[in-house]
């Protein structure tokens, strides 16, 4: 044995006497990287999700009218020109300052008057909506490591569909999937990050044509999967495909439909570091070298 390692004694799948390697799993997917929603008008998309939420637009990408890539932590917004889209369901973003939160959203509601957008205290977060419809909890994250994204996107889905939903996650896509008492199915999504599914009496209306975008490890084995059941729907490049289709692994029927965009490890925009500023930081009360949002764990 090299000098200065140690022995530990095996303890089954979990790993070595006291560790849990299945703490370390993420499965297939390994990142959540955005939500893409159509908005129809960008000057009420950056007061609401800049002015009010205090993220960050994207610098460098997407920098005209017609397009915004809102920066939130590792993660994004994408909001191209078009007719509104509505999620069927909730985005959970973690914020670092809810406090701040309730003071930007309350400086920008007369802004806002006469659309959808209003929002409410929780117990633990604030339940918020955008001025199309979109609905999005607020809340301070669990992780001081990640104090600011994307970490959950939760969709309602028709009664029934949990267990067909929890097959084509692991056997299509290979994902780590927990069953929560049976009520919604929680895909790993990246470390801290989750797909969740919850069943619901009336799934809010049809599917109107926005999109999640996942990177996965495993890139070719899930396509094959896909492929062989017809359910690839766009071949975007070398590095990108998606799909639409939520189907039953065991009998092909259809479960749930919203797109996926579904990027590789090689993917040139995988791992690009996001510029995020302090919200806090305004020309009245300019503190220097604070202009950027930084955090320690």
């Amino acid at each position: 044995m090299p000098a200065g390692c140690s022995a530990r004694r095996p303890d089954g799948a979990g790993g070595v006497a006291g560790y849990d390697r299945t703490a370390g799993d993420l499965g297939n997917i390994v990142e959540l990287g955005h939500v893409n929603l159509r908005v129809p008008d960008q000057r009420l998309a950056t007061i609401f999700y800049v002015s009010g939420l205090g993220l960050t637009r994207d610098p460098y990408i997407m920098t005209g009218v017609d397009n915004m890539w809102v920066n939130a932590g590792r993660t994004q917004f994408h909001l191209p020109t078009g007719a509104p889209q509505v999620l069927r369901g909730e985005i959970g973003l973690a914020l670092p300052d809810l406090a701040g939160l309730r003071a930007r959203l309350e400086a920008v509601a007369p802004l806002l008057a006469g659309t959808r957008h209003g929002w409410a205290e929780a117990y633990d977060a604030l339940l918020v909506t955008c001025p199309w419809g979109n609905r999005l909890r607020c809340h301070a994250a669990a992780d001081p490591r990640l104090p600011l994204g994307i970490d959950e996107v939760a969709f309602a889905v028709p009664p029934g569909s949990l267990p067909g939903i929890r097959r084509f996650y692991a056997e299509v896509i290979g994902a780590l999937v927990a069953d929560e008492g049976g009520r919604a199915a929680r895909v790993v999504a990246g470390e801290g990050q989750a797909l969740v599914f919850r069943e619901a009496e009336n799934v809010a209306a049809p599917y109107d044509g926005h999109h999640v975008q996942v990177t996965l490890a495993d890139f070719s084995g899930p396509y094959s999967r896909l492929a062989a059941r017809g359910l690839i729907s766009r071949e975007d490049d070398t590095f990108q495909y998606r799909f639409q289709d939520i189907v039953d692994a065991e009998g092909g029927r259809v479960l749930f439909t919203v797109e996926h965009e579904v990027r590789s490890l090689r993917h040139p925009l995988f791992g690009r570091p996001l510029v995020n500023r302090n919200p806090l930081q305004t020309n009245r009360h300019y503190r220097p070298g604070q202009d950027a949002l930084t955090f320690t764990a």
